[in-house]
């Protein structure tokens, strides 16, 4: 009983302070008219009971139509700012960067959970600079990857088979295609072609990070000193899940890690991101730490996100019929239907190559990125902007801003092709995958394997509507919550273009993988 009151006494306190401070800084800040304007305020918890639940970017949207691009609100005395124009994100977390590229402290999926230790939440500073420069070894441009065309070839060949036999499983043969690519680069892994433990294991991990770091999804993101409450207490069940979900992030990196220290020992590791760092004269703990979790957070990191632009592909083509015969007419005159096509001919291929835009553009895989920490005070269009504001991107925005792309819910690739009377519209690969220092590490592989799972799919496969009974199933057309957002289960039809087509697929005899 007495620990018990204990317990009470120092949640009790340590809320106390909390209020106090949200009170300080409403008085030491500026006058609320100071902020970027936003939904009017309560005394001390502010914003709190106006965060959305699910889909917060359409929230997030309404504001901007109401308060303009630049948006605030007030959590429990958190300034959070909503950047709502591609304009504003670009001019402070870009132009700005050097003071914009913090993260914050994400309570749940990072402090607790342990996600903190991957790139995507890691502090600004030496850490994340040391994850920065070994990626960039791997995949850091388009001449880091070209390295790793064949592998991306070889594996995008077993993915067109895996669906000649099982075409209603191309979201789990999308999966596996993406785990066998980054695990072969990132820790030498070849990936069992039944269930693979580790793939299964870094996707369930991936739904667990997506769902931990969502805005508004845990409580204790708005009030910190709830970590502090015991399981059993009343409303604190996440506290449970916490510890289950931070056991598998560490299964997630220690696993294949362990993997390829015990393939080195044996001296049958095949070379790869991990293996080269690894073997190295000067390996300190700090060392082979940031080497664990910077290769766990190239697979968290890299694997979902092209996951889910490939299966947005397949949806788009159920979608719009016209879309897809249109790149196929063009693959037929420039490649032919005697060899399936190479990263070689995608400059000869303007119509896919403006298609694999409109694919990144169509639905985003991180619709509000993830939130920016401000390092310093500033100000921005007559705006005071206090150090520890936080910045959220609504890249949904503005990937469906009507100012800057035409009919922008509809899957239209055209919009990327420039004539005499029209200029291209902005390239969506300049938004979705981040700003400033934080961009996606990953950028140029994820570029690289959409573009040849959409290049060589469109080549031999028919992607349709179902038919069931007679009748047209409509695909289902949304997405998911999450920081990492995928489209719904949908039914497709996935079948052979020809016979010869179909021969194509078969005669692919699967080289190395290396």
């Amino acid at each position: 009983m007495l620990d018990n009151l204990r317990i009470l006494d120092s949640i009790f306190a340590a809320l106390g302070i909390y209020l106090i401070s949200a009170i300080l800084w409403s008085k030491h800040c500026p006058a609320n008219g100071s902020l970027p304007p936003g939904p009017k305020r309560l005394p001390l918890i502010g914003n709190v009971l106006d965060m959305p639940t699910s889909k917060e970017w359409l929230t997030f949207e309404q504001w901007g139509k109401q308060w303009g691009g630049v948006v605030s609100v007030v959590l429990m005395g958190q300034p959070l700012v909503i950047l709502n124009s591609a304009k504003a994100a670009i001019d402070l977390l870009e132009k700005r960067s050097a003071i914009y590229s913090d993260r914050p402290t994400v309570v749940m999926g990072g402090e607790i959970v342990g996600w903190n230790r991957t790139l995507v939440l890691t502090r600004y500073g030496d850490r994340f600079r040391e994850f920065r420069r070994y990626m960039f070894r791997l995949m850091g441009g388009n001449a880091q990857v070209k390295d790793h065309h064949h592998l991306i070839h070889v594996e995008t060949h077993r993915f067109l088979q895996r669906l000649l036999h099982t075409p209603e499983a191309v979201a789990a043969h999308i999966r596996k295609t993406a785990g066998s690519i980054i695990l072969m680069m990132s820790h030498g892994y070849t990936v069992q072609e039944e269930e693979d433990p580790i793939v299964n294991l870094v996707d369930v991990a991936t739904e667990q990070f997506s769902e931990a770091t969502r805005p508004g999804a845990f409580l204790v993101d708005v009030l910190p000193v709830l970590r502090y409450v015991p399981s059993w207490f009343p409303g604190a069940g996440f506290q449970k899940i916490a510890v289950s979900w931070s056991k598998t992030a560490n299964d997630m990196a220690d696993i294949p890690h362990d993997f390829v220290k015990q393939q080195m020992r044996m001296g049958t590791d095949i070379s790869n991101y991990t293996s080269r760092l690894l073997d190295t004269d000067k390996l300190t703990s700090d060392k082979e730490f940031n080497i664990k979790w910077s290769a766990a957070s190239l697979y968290a990191g890299g694997a979902d996100t092209t996951v889910s632009a490939i299966y947005s592909f397949f949806l788009a083509m159920t979608l719009y019929p016209e879309v897809q015969r249109k790149a196929q007419e063009e693959i037929d005159i420039v490649v032919g239907n005697d060899r399936l096509p190479t990263f070689e001919d995608r400059g000869n291929l303007p119509y896919v190559e403006a298609l694999v835009k409109e694919v990144f553009r169509f639905k985003p895989v991180a619709p509000l990125g993830v939130p920016h920490r401000l390092m310093q005070d500033d100000e921005y269009d007559g705006y005071y902007l206090p150090k520890g504001t936080l910045l959220i991107a609504n890249i949904w925005r503005m990937l469906k801003d009507p100012e800057v792309y035409k009919n922008p819910f509809d899957f239209d690739p055209t919009r990327f092709i420039a004539s005499e009377n029209k200029p291209s519209e902005c390239d969506p690969r300049d938004i979705c995958f981040g700003f400033g220092r934080r961009v996606c590490p990953g950028l140029s592989l994820a570029n690289a394997s959409v573009y040849l799972s959409c290049v060589m799919t469109l080549a031999v496969y028919n992607v349709t509507k179902c038919v069931e009974d007679g009748k047209i199933i409509e695909p289902v057309d949304e997405s998911t919550d999450g920081t990492i957002s995928h489209p719904k289960p949908f039914k497709c039809s996935i079948v052979p273009r020809s016979s010869k087509a179909e021969a194509l697929i078969r005669s692919i005899s699967g080289p190395d993988r290396t």
